[in-house]
């Protein structure tokens, strides 16, 4: 009978553990994967508000300009001399300036 008590208060324990391990993994998993990845789509977000005319991008499909106009959803881009395209700002992905900086 005894024996039976000891097995049981032994299993409770190992109950906590996997509680505590199943807490630190997901933890890690927050810091580690869910955080960095918010504060990179808050900081792109940013950056597409704050684009200006002028500004040197490159867009999410490679394409690079400079910003002619704004407007409330999308830019104007001149690509090549007289070359303009319209696109939207969630397209935006980088400011080329920064990068050819680099």
């Amino acid at each position: 009978m005894i024996k039976a008590l000891l097995l049981q208060v032994d299993a409770g324990g190992t109950n906590y553990t996997q509680f505590i391990m199943l807490a630190g993994m997901i933890a890690i998993f927050y810091f580690f994967f869910i955080r960095p990845q918010q504060k990179k789509q808050k900081d792109q977000k940013k950056f597409i508000e704050a684009v200006k005319k002028g500004d040197q991008v490159i867009t999410v499909g490679g394409i690079h300009g400079k910003i002619v106009s704004v407007e409330d959803t999308t830019v104007t881009l001149d690509v090549d001399k007289g070359s303009k395209l319209t696109i939207e700002k969630s397209s935006i992905s980088l400011d080329a300036s920064k990068r050819l900086a680099q």
